[in-house]
Formats: C-alpha cells, structure tokens, sequence
C-alpha cells in the first residue's frame, strides 16, 4: 500500500472519484474462511461413523474408504466421542457436496479431514495465550462467592486457597477479609479460558492482619516452587490447616463436649470438617501410613506416622485410597469423606497425636519449612520488588471510593 504524506498532498487531482468496493470480511475458523463454504454444525450421536456421516451427506462408500486410505497414517478418527460437536463445510454451487469435515470435541485442539481434491487429514493444536492478570476482592460471605461475584475465574479460588494452605484457615475466613492477586491465566481462541496457571504474587488480609505471598524456585535441582513472604520467609509448613478444602469446622477438639450420637458428655479428641460425601482427604504431612482399615466406632479410617513426634489420623471415610506402608506426601489424596462407623453427619474427623497424646492441632506451634537459602536471598529480593509495587498498586472497592471522594 502507498503511503502518501502531507508534501505531496496538493499533486493529487482533485476530480479523481474513488468507488467504494465492500470487500466481505474473511470469517476464518479451523484455518479456513468459511464464507467460501455453506456451513452446517451437527453433534455426534449414538452410533454415529466417519463414514456413516459421509454416506448420510452424499458421500458414497467407495469416495468414503479411499478418503479414509488417505489419512489413515496421520489421524485416527475411529473413536468419536457421543455429544461432541463437528462442522461440516458444503461447497456453494448447484451440487452442495461437503468439501470439508471438522471434529473438534475440546478447546485444545481439532481435526480437520478436506474431502475432496488433495485429500489430507491433519490434528491441530490450538495456540495458548497466557496473560497476566490482577484480582482484588473483598470477602463478604466465601471466598469462591466473592471471586464468581466479581466476575473471575472460580478456579483462583483454590489457586489462592493452596498458596495460604500452610497459614490460613479458609474455613474460618471473617466478612471483611480481603485480597489482591497477580496471576496468569490461559485462553484459546482470543477468549476462551482453560484454566488458571499459576499465583506470581498475592496479599491476603486476614482480620486484620496482611500477609504477602511471592512464588519463587527455592531448590533449582529439585525445582521445587515454594511461596514466600515478603521477609523471605516460607509460607509453608510440615501440616497443612485442613485435611479437606473449603470445608467448615462442624466440632473442635474438646474434651469436655456433649456428643449427640452418644448423648452424653464425651472426650472429643478430634477436629470435625463436615464436607459432602466424595469430598477428597488429604494428608496433612508427608509420612508412612501405619492404619488403613475399618472400625465399628471409626468406620473407614487412615492414620499416618510423620516422624517421632507427629501422627495423624482421618475417621469416617466413604473409602480408604492408601494401603499400610504407603508413603505419602503433603496434600495427596488418602481417601473420600463418608459416614462410615458412629456419625451423624457426612465428615471427617481429624486427630492429631503430638508425642504419642491427644492433642488440639489448632493450638500447637508446628515446624515452617525450610527457609530461602542465603545465596538466593539477594535474587529474591530483586524478584518481589515488581510485583510488590504491582500489588501496592491495587486498589480495594473501599480505597477507590474514598479516592473518589477526595477527588470531588
């Protein structure tokens, strides 16, 4: 295209007559522009073949088995999935054969199969798109509520919910409680989400009280990702707060309560986290399992020697995942809520032995995890100082209208 400046303005004739052409926009879809093409979207039923679909839109047998000859080597098409859409793309004269097929029964990828003339078939991922956004909320009945009233992501739910495992309890969260995130996120398609990827930086005021998070690569030969505050100090501990997500505590540890199946006054020397039935367990720690059996009074139940001193125990499961000797890891699955033994109520009852004794895990003070080595503390330092800024740059709904205010 020529591009004319402002010098040359006065050379060009001023009765030359410019006709407007309308040029129809290119609609491109799969790698195709389906303005050439009479589209029609169907959905994979019951029963339904490659080859059944091509016999039903005017494809005979023979055309059909040499174009599966074609692409045998480089598709599989033989497994398609009941309800997944597909697209096929007629072309625009007096026949109306279709020219193209396109399956594409997930947002990660599709198949296209071209029909006629130089027959080929060929699986194409899509590009991800991944950007970085920002989050600010202010809690006002869950966390998961407050991000769908806000219009994000409900999978930063539990992205949040896991870098704060170690230090809050978002069983307990109070109204008022707010936060800020920065977070990247994945889109196909220009628009289309496939999920969360992951926490860089977060600020979490809990009554009151803020605590930083930065995710930072504390071990480079493990490649171990840990998050931190903004001392350098690890947010992790050895237990996690809660063998179960976004649960809410339904009994406390207490030795002098009144137990309703029993009905009368009972040592409970657990912690309840009443959750639907199925809701996955996890260990708190990592450690050996040294139960995973049935009781009368426990029903299912698995119980996890983490050193020495520490021992944890999950009552009342649906069912056990685990077997005795099994090593496990801090937040694998050991098992699924139930109401299995002597419960009123679909929990799990969470017990915690600290010395061989009984104890309340809510009133002990329990080992961090390893801290930034110091030769990478400079580094990580330098790594926070971005985002910390970033962060001090969100506002809270509250903060905005008092800026509102002062404006005016």
């Amino acid at each position: 295209m020529a591009i004319i400046s402002c010098k040359n303005k006065e050379k060009i004739p001023r009765s030359v007559q410019i006709n407007e052409v309308e040029i129809e926009k290119p609609d491109i879809k799969y790698g195709l522009d389906f303005n050439e093409f009479s589209p029609k979207e169907f959905k994979i039923k019951r029963g339904d073949t490659f080859g059944d679909i091509l016999e039903n839109n005017g494809i005979d047998y023979p055309e059909v088995y040499q174009i599966l000859q074609k692409i045998k080597n480089s598709i599989n098409i033989r497994k398609l999935q009941i309800g997944k859409p597909y697209t096929l793309l007629f072309t625009k004269d007096s026949i109306n054969t279709p020219k193209y097929f396109i399956y594409h029964p997930g947002p990660l990828s599709y198949t296209v199969i071209q029909l006629r003339d130089s027959i080929y078939g060929k699986k194409v991922e899509k590009p991800i798109r991944v950007v970085e956004l920002q989050a600010t909320g202010t809690i006002k009945s869950s966390l998961y509520e407050t991000m769908i009233n806000s219009g994000y992501n409900s999978m930063l739910t539990y992205f949040l919910a896991d870098v704060y495992a170690w230090t809050i309890d978002f069983t307990r969260l109070d109204k008022g409680d707010r936060f800020k995130v920065i977070y990247t996120e994945k889109f196909v398609d220009d628009s289309v989400s496939i999920g969360i990827g992951k926490v860089k930086a977060a600020y979490f005021e809990h009554r009151g009280k803020g605590l930083y998070a930065f995710e930072f690569v504390s071990d480079r030969n493990k490649g171990i990702i840990d998050y931190f505050d903004d001392k350098a100090k690890n947010l992790r501990r050895a237990f996690l707060k809660s063998p179960v997500k976004f649960s809410r505590i339904s009994s406390r540890y207490n030795l002098k309560r009144k137990i309703a199946y029993y009905g009368r006054v009972k040592p409970h020397r657990g912690t309840d986290y009443a959750a639907p039935i199925g809701t996955p367990i996890m260990a708190t720690a990592n450690g050996r399992v040294t139960e995973s059996k049935y009781a009368k009074g426990n029903g299912n139940y698995v119980k996890i020697r983490h050193n020495n001193k520490y021992s944890t125990q999950y009552l009342h499961m649906k069912r056990r995942k685990v077997r005795v000797g099994q090593y496990v890891k801090q937040g694998d699955v050991i098992g699924w809520v139930g109401m299995t033994g002597y419960t009123s109520g679909p929990h799990v009852c969470y017990r915690f032995w600290k010395n061989g004794r009984q104890v309340d895990p809510y009133k002990q003070k329990l080992p961090e995890a390893k801290p930034i080595s110091k030769s990478l503390r400079s580094e990580f330092f330098e790594k926070i100082k971005p985002l910390k800024t970033k962060l001090s740059c969100l506002y809270f709904e509250d903060e905005i209208h008092e800026i509102k205010l002062a404006m005016n």
